[in-house]
This record gives structure tokens, C-alpha cells and sequence, in this order.
């Protein structure tokens, strides 16, 4: 390490020019890029003559050469430009942009090579030979490139497209700054996103929606993996107390005595696999922890010693809460409201974690005696009290946080060894979790009665406020239930629309509605017309119908189900008449009960009688609905 890197990084980053159109040589070279304390002193990460930059201001769950720009990986002529470029987006960022963080500097040094191969495939070495001609073909030829991913061969996404496109405006803007600049707007009279194809598209990249009997079987085997997580770790407890006695030993001697009293306890498969079992036990609290909470991946490998927290309403009601931070926004500290389910993960994690953050401490000490200005000692720290970690063998079998690439892998494994196919991904959890929200929300969550027995998710987005929790709620979770409730109301009006059958009072006046002619030509397009119904129309289901009051007042949603057949605001579609023909022929079994009384029995005749004129508008032949 240089002496120079004891200096004080932070008072000539002060007073570092914005650009380097003016800086002579000799001062370019020592611009300061990057730097990090270590224990209270700075020490200095990456200088500009340097072909690696070391970029600060990633979440801890990204693997460490995903924090890298190497400049040699461009093409020669036009790596001092890029340089230049960089440098000005670290210290101001875009117009209207705050400055970016490291992420986003290396998706622009990613995006924006592809652009530059190309200019060099055509013959071009700077900035200032590029017309919008050659920008208009780059878009061409971007669109008809082909990616392979396994055995398939596809176009690149519509998403993928725009990234590419928007890294070419962000080096035309940028370049203005430098001594080789763009002269001319890649594309003028339009955006990255539109020559995408992404104008007037809403699905774009659309996270996949995990399908119930997938997820289902996920939450299930994970939780089983929980409640039988005590017993593995106490295993691994006593594996630990047998390499304490014989540490004088070899690795190989040492796993030999590991596995014959791993058989002594009962243990099949040895040392190999009981680490496997490990490795899903920690899979499995993240299934359950993602699953209950809806949060991103790095937040919950943000979380650390001492997350969980609860508080007591007025009532006598207890919320468990969940605490990390979020890089998402610049909010920093979110708090989560889980289920006991969650709370339980979270102990696990804490006791599976503890040996793996012991390992850490005992790394600090060690870098601190060989030099205390070790900036591997800073990064060492931010991983000390996380809940989500995992050995490193790129680097050594050093402890850190749990990347995102090696989560992803175990996902995929776990969902391979519950016999399922589904492509699994740490991003479909946020969109199950706001789905189960919105469906909670819109009336109907009877298949987590069916299958979580030990759980309930009945948090219809009510957070309870408090002084604690109240400011610091991820608001952003409710936007994405609230688009869940969108395309569910969508869904439902589609159906509508295209059931030729409908029952209850609201159903009828729909199928009414539709055969005129007049009333279609309201709308532009279909889309349009199911959309405008959609958010006119308060919906939501009760099991054996779909009610659209704009109250929550009728008892038919809950004392008198066969009033919905006769309602002003019921919606009955041709899936519910199988719970009306489970309503009627109960009905005509009770109707020849001797001991109901006058009175009873003209009850249950005018239920038979609702259930009746249901099911024939539904369709069922009334010959067939004899009493």
C-alpha cells in the first residue's frame, strides 16, 4: 500500500474539478475514486490511472467483482473517454438525477459496452464521428441480436433493449463534459423507451406470478425444514465441540471423527450432506421470511442480529415486527409487519448464523494485527451482525453476506427437490406476497386456510402505527399490492364481459347491458371499456359471489348467503354454481326434516328457491331442479 493512501481522501475529493476537460496529466492520475474508512482512518480504494475501479455503495449481498469497472474489458480507443464519462456521472450524475451509486455505474459501464464494440466494428475511435445514422443502425442490429440462456435461443427483451438504448443517451449527455463529445442526440425525435417498444406497453418485464400449488408446496416443505431446524443445528453444535478437541489435527482426520459421530447419532449420509441440509435450512427461513413480508431480496440479507420487534395496540393485539434497511430508496431503515411464522424464521437464522459471525470477529482481529488500515477489515464489519451468511471459496472461505447469484442457486435446488419444475427466483416472492395481499383485500383467502394451518396471513394492509413503526412503513409494498388488486378487478370485469351467463341482480343488468350495441360504442377499445367498469365498480369477493356495494353492510356476505341471489349488487359467475348446487340439494335434505316447524320449512323453500333461480341463469336445466 502506497503512503500516499494514509492521506485524507475526503478533503481533496472537496475540491476534485467536476470534470476532467481542464486537469493536466500529471494531476489526473491522482484523482481520487474511491475510499473508505477504516477504523476512523480514510483509506483510499482506486485513483483514476488505475485499469480497475473499486466502486463503493453496494448492498452486501453482491459478490464482489460485481463492484468493479475494469477498463480493459472496452475497447482500446475509447477507454480513456469512458474514464472521463465515469468520472463525471461519480460526481454529478445525470440532469435531473441525484448522484448514482454503485449499481448504477456499473449497469452503465455494462450497457454501454455493447455500443461501444459496435463503434468499433464499424471503424469508429471517438465520440465525435458518431451521426445518428450509425445510432439508428445500432438500434437495428441490437434487435435482431439473439441471446442463449440453456437451450434456448431468443430475441433480447424489450427491457433489455432499453437499457441498451438509454446507456447510449447517458453517453451523449455525459460526453458533453469531455474533449471527445457526442455531436449529435442518438436519436432526436424520440426515447430510449420508445424504440424499445415499451410505449404503451404495461406488462413490460412483469415479475412471474408463482402459481398457488407451486408456492403452497415451497412454504410447506420450508416450514417442516424450521420446526426440524433445532435438532440439525444441534448437530452441528456437537460437530463443532469434536473439531475444538482434535483442532491440533488435519482436515482430513478432523471429518473422519465428524462422520463416525454423525453415524453414532443416528445421522444418514455423513458430513456432506448434513452442510446440504444446512445450506436449506437457510434457504428455507428466507422462503418463509420472503413469503410473509414482501421484501426484496437484499433486505432481508440486510437483516441482522436483533431484527424483530413487537408492539401492543390499545385492544391488547400483538404485532410482530420485522427490521432492515433498505437500499432502495434513501429512506434506509424500513420496519415489516410478519406473522409468528416470520418471528420464528428469524430465531433461527440468529442461532444458524452464530458460528459463521464468530468467524467474522476472529477475521477483524487477525487483519488488525497484520495492518490496521486494512480496508478489508471495513468490509469484514458490514457483515458482522448479519443473519444471511455463507463461506466464500473465491475468496479464501472468507464469511460475508449471502450473494444474490449463490441465493438464486439454492432457490432453484430447493424447488428442484420438491419435485417442481417452476423456474424459481427471489423477485417472485414480493409479487406472491402482494397477490395474497390483494386478494385478502379483495375477500377471499380460503386456500390458506386449506393449507397453512400453523399460520395465518390475515393482514389486509393495516399496519398498526406507532411511534416506532408508524414513519418508517415500505410504502411502495402497498403500490404493488394496490396494482394486485388493479389486475385482479380487471380480471374479474374481463370475465364478465365474455360470460354469456350470469346471475344475481348485478350479473343480469350486465348481460342486459352487453347486448346493447350503444352502450359498447362508448368506449374506444375493449380495453378501455374494461378498465373504466373496473375502477367505477367497487368489487370484492365473499366465496359464493362478488358483491358490489360500497359497503360492507350486507348480511348476505355473511349471515344470509342466498340473499346475493336476488341482490341489486351481486355478481354470480358460472365457478360459483357448484356451491349453489351443494347449497340446494343440502336444502332439500333439510326441507323433509319433520322437526323444523311452519316457519322453518318456509325458510328453507325460499333459500331452495334462490338457489334455484341461480342455478337456472347460470344455465342448469330447470327439469333437473325439481323439489
Amino acid at each position: 500500500m502506497n503512503d500516499d493512501m494514509l492521506a485524507k481522501p475526503w478533503q481533496n475529493l472537496a475540491i476534485q474539478p467536476e470534470d476532467v476537460r481542464e486537469t493536466p496529466k500529471s494531476d489526473l492520475d491522482a484523482l481520487i475514486i474511491s475510499a473508505i474508512q477504516v477504523d476512523g482512518d480514510w483509506v483510499i480504494l482506486s485513483r483514476y490511472e488505475d485499469d480497475i475501479w473499486q466502486l463503493t455503495g453496494f448492498t452486501t449481498n453482491v459478490t464482489i467483482n460485481r463492484t468493479r469497472l475494469n477498463f480493459k474489458t472496452l475497447p482500446p480507443a475509447f477507454r480513456a473517454l469512458m474514464k472521463a464519462i465515469l468520472y463525471r456521472y461519480l460526481r454529478r450524475g445525470r440532469r435531473s438525477a441525484d448522484k448514482p451509486k454503485g449499481n448504477m455505474v456499473r449497469q452503465l459501464f455494462n450497457d454501454a459496452r455493447p455500443f461501444l464494440r459496435y463503434l468499433e466494428q464499424q471503424g469508429i475511435e471517438h465520440f465525435g464521428a458518431v451521426p445518428t445514422l450509425i445510432c439508428a443502425s445500432y438500434v437495428t442490429a441490437s434487435k435482431a441480436q439473439f441471446q442463449t440462456r440453456g437451450s434456448t435461443c431468443k430475441p433480447l427483451s424489450a427491457r433489455a433493449l432499453q437499457a441498451r438504448f438509454v446507456a447510449v443517451e447517458a453517453l451523449y449527455e455525459l460526453s458533453q463534459y469531455t474533449n471527445d463529445r457526442m455531436l449529435e442526440h442518438p436519436w432526436p425525435d424520440t426515447s430510449a423507451k420508445q424504440i424499445a417498444g415499451l410505449i404503451g406497453s404495461s406488462q413490460g418485464g412483469l415479475t412471474p406470478l408463482i402459481p398457488d400449488d407451486v408456492f403452497c408446496t415451497l412454504f410447506k416443505r420450508a416450514y417442516e425444514k424450521i420446526e426440524n431446524g433445532k435438532q440439525l443445528l444441534e448437530l452441528r453444535d456437537t460437530l463443532y465441540e469434536v473439531a475444538l478437541r482434535r483442532q491440533s489435527q488435519s482436515i482430513a482426520s478432523i471429518n473422519q471423527a465428524k462422520n463416525r459421530r454423525l453415524k453414532i447419532l443416528g445421522w444418514e449420509g455423513g458430513l456432506r450432506s448434513l452442510n446440504r441440509a444446512l445450506i436449506d435450512l437457510r434457504t428455507a427461513c428466507y422462503i418463509v421470511l420472503a413469503s410473509t413480508s414482501g421484501c426484496r431480496q437484499h433486505e432481508l440479507t440486510n437483516l441482522q442480529l436483533g431484527a424483530s420487534h413487537r408492539t401492543q395496540d390499545d385492544d391488547g393485539n400483538i404485532y410482530h415486527w420485522m427490521r432492515s434497511r433498505s437500499e432502495k430508496t434513501y429512506v434506509g431503515i424500513h420496519n415489516w409487519m410478519i406473522p409468528e411464522a416470520a418471528v420464528r424464521a428469524l430465531r433461527m437464522m440468529e442461532r444458524w448464523c452464530a458460528p459463521y459471525q464468530t468467524a467474522i470477529v476472529t477475521e477483524i482481529l487477525q487483519r488488525r494485527r497484520a495492518n490496521p488500515r486494512d480496508p478489508q477489515i471495513t468490509e469484514a464489519q458490514k457483515h458482522r451482525h448479519a443473519l444471511f451468511l455463507s463461506e466464500h471459496h473465491s475468496l479464501g472461505n472468507q464469511v460475508r453476506t449471502l450473494t444474490n447469484v449463490a441465493l438464486g442457486m439454492n432457490l432453484k435446488k430447493f424447488a428442484k427437490d420438491c419435485g417442481l419444475s417452476w423456474d424459481l427466483a427471489s423477485h417472485q416472492f414480493r409479487r406472491k406476497f402482494a397477490n395474497y395481499a390483494a386478494h385478502s383485500r379483495f375477500g377471499d383467502l380460503r386456500y390458506l386456510k386449506e393449507h397453512f394451518a400453523h399460520w395465518t396471513l390475515d393482514m389486509t394492509l393495516g399496519y398498526a402505527y406507532d411511534d416506532s413503526c408508524g414513519q418508517q412503513l415500505d410504502l411502495e409494498l402497498y403500490a404493488d399490492v394496490q396494482a394486485e388488486i388493479e389486475d385482479i378487478k380487471l380480471g374479474v370485469v374481463n370475465n364478465w364481459l365474455e360470460n354469456t351467463t350470469l346471475a344475481g341482480n348485478y350479473g343480469r343488468s350486465i348481460v342486459q347491458w352487453r347486448r346493447e350495441p350503444k352502450n359498447l360504442l362508448i368506449y374506444k377499445d375493449r380495453a378501455s371499456m374494461v378498465k373504466s367498469i373496473a375502477e367505477s365498480t367497487a368489487i370484492r369477493s365473499n366465496g359464493h359471489a362478488y358483491c358490489t356495494a360500497d359497503n360492507d353492510g350486507c348480511i348476505g356476505n355473511t349471515l344470509e348467503r342466498t340473499r346475493c341471489a336476488n341482490c341489486n349488487n351481486a355478481v354470480i359467475e358460472p365457478r360459483h354454481a357448484v356451491i349453489y348446487q351443494r347449497l340446494y340439494d343440502d336444502l332439500k335434505e333439510l326441507l323433509h326434516c319433520q322437526n323444523i316447524g311452519e316457519s322453518g320449512r318456509l325458510r328453507v323453500e325460499r333459500d331452495l328457491n334462490r338457489c334455484r333461480d341461480v342455478l337456472i341463469h347460470l344455465g342448469i336445466k330447470p327439469e333437473l331442479l325439481i323439489i
